[in-house]
């Protein structure tokens, strides 16, 4: 068995599964592991070395991608075999076509690309596995019968008290029939669309802002305005002669740590920007899915305005795990009974097995101390992201030491950052420039960086040679 000296210092290492993948591509490439070895088992490798199922999991699949590994049923992963003229771990791999179905969709199937400097999501291995297992071996206990019909329309009501509970903490109190679950907050934001907007409507989103509700509100065949997203809020002076001229009847804003600037709202800005949708009978969608990884004191829009314009969504891809799709929005009574009747009317009841993992992993799998831990290894991720950036002399857009993103200029003309990221593809790096957080698509040199997926050293040497014009 080779030897596998892993980093756990998250200042200075990769993540685990990516000095897995790493140790494992350089001895299959050295011979020390040669054609049709059988490698370690999940379990067996994960107590070895201490780490998770989840993690070994993950790094294997990685390598099955590379095609340094094949699973069988029943035998295993074992090492492919492979030409004698192919010794760099990636010499077979051919990167995807960098087209807006693949950033869409096909991204979230294609696991092939080694570095994900550009995705959204936290490492696998940063999961909450004790607490999704003891959830699962809960649910394995729950009779049948009780998982056999559609679930109600709202949800699975625990869950949905327990949201009202956190938000009461939160200072915005809400009932039971303030509550709707979904399927994602993204499936939140899509009924909203649905529900209180139609074709033709003008809508105001930040710029930059979230690349799939431009798609939600595109396909809405909306009118998408942008108001630039400030280190503090929104810019309210051009949010109010955006209203003036454009008469808008919905703004959507990132509260906490935003997506893509990782930035949050001043209470300066919140208070501006309620005053405004109040003047002008405006609906605030208030898209808060990362508050939990946010420093207290960020403000809540419902909370401040009591949700007379305000519809708030959330969700827990962030801290559970994306793979549950379950995101739930929280509305005055008589707008929620019409998004759940668009909820019904798309896509029926969203799913109570997947509602009762969730509420299990919230309630008894020690949630609270594991978003604890996630936001520790959040902030020694962006502190090693910010040395790399200022080494190279890079812009920062806003430094929050929290949640996933940070967003950095790269030294190009904006026309070049669709080159820039088609190039990193090439060298097996996922990229993300500002353009696909821009309502109009503009071009932008601005890139989101996902801070604990940005710590390969070939990320770095990539950025190097696009800092010096030789990429």
């Amino acid at each position: 068995m080779i030897e596998l000296d892993l980093q756990r210092d998250r200042r200075a290492a990769p993540t685990l599964v990516e000095q897995l993948v790493q140790g494992f591509a350089r001895a299959i490439d050295a011979h020390s592991l040669r054609a049709g070895a059988l490698l370690p088992s999940v379990r067996q490798l994960a107590q070895s070395h201490a780490l998770s199922t989840f993690t070994v999991t993950e790094a294997y699949n990685r390598l099955v991608s590379m095609g340094l590994v094949v699973a069988r049923r029943g035998s295993g992963y074992r090492v492919a075999a492979r030409s004698p003229s192919t010794r760099a771990p990636v010499a077979d791999w051919q990167p995807p076509s960098l087209t807006a179905t693949w950033l869409l969709s096909d991204v979230f199937a294609d696991h092939s690309v080694p570095i994900k400097a550009g995705c959204g999501w936290l490492p696998s291995e940063w999961i909450n596995e004790s607490g999704l297992q003891h959830s699962l071996r809960a649910l394995s206990r729950v009779p049948a019968a009780r998982l056999g019909d559609y679930g109600h329309p709202y949800g699975f009501a625990p869950l949905r008290e327990h949201i009202a509970e956190q938000l009461d903490r939160r200072g915005l109190p809400v009932e039971l029939a303030n509550v709707l679950l979904t399927q994602g907050a993204t499936q939140g934001l899509d009924l909203i669309v649905r529900t209180l907007l139609r074709a033709g409507d003008a809508v105001i989103v930040e710029d930059p802002g979230y690349c799939n509700l431009l798609q939600i509100l595109k396909l809405a065949g909306l009118v998408v305005h942008g108001v630039p997203r400030t280190p503090a809020g929104v810019d309210t002076e051009v949010l109010a002669t955006l209203v003036a001229r454009h008469k808008p009847k919905a703004i959507f804003v990132n509260t906490t740590l935003q997506n893509p600037t990782g930035a949050s709202f001043g209470m300066s800005a919140a208070f501006r920007l309620l005053q405004i949708a109040e003047r002008e009978r405006i609906w605030v969608i208030e898209d808060d899915v990362s508050r939990e990884l946010a420093p207290a004191g960020a403000p809540l829009l419902a909370a401040m305005e009591g949700l007379q314009r305000v519809l708030y969504v959330g969700g827990f891809s962030k801290t559970v795990t994306p793979a549950l799709r379950c995101g739930y929005v929280v509305a005055e009574q008589a707008v929620l009974r019409e998004l759940a009747r668009t909820k019904m009317a798309v896509g029926l009841t969203s799913s109570e097995t997947i509602e009762r993992i969730v509420d299990k992993v919230l309630v008894e799998g020690r949630y609270a101390r594991h978003v604890e831990t996630v936001n520790e290894r959040l902030k020694l991720a962006h502190v090693a992201l910010e040395e790399r950036l200022d080494a190279l002399g890079l812009d920062v857009f806003h430094r929050p030491r929290a949640g996933l993103f940070l967003l950095a200029r790269l030294p190009i003309e904006a026309e070049r950052a669709a080159e820039v990221a088609t190039a990193a593809l090439a060298h097996g790096i996922w990229l993300a420039p500002g353009s696909y957080f821009r309502p109009d698509d503009a071009p932008s040199a601005w890139f989101r960086f996902n801070a604990p997926y940005s710590t390969d050293d070939a990320l770095w040497r990539f950025i190097e040679r696009v800092r010096q014009g030789a990429w």
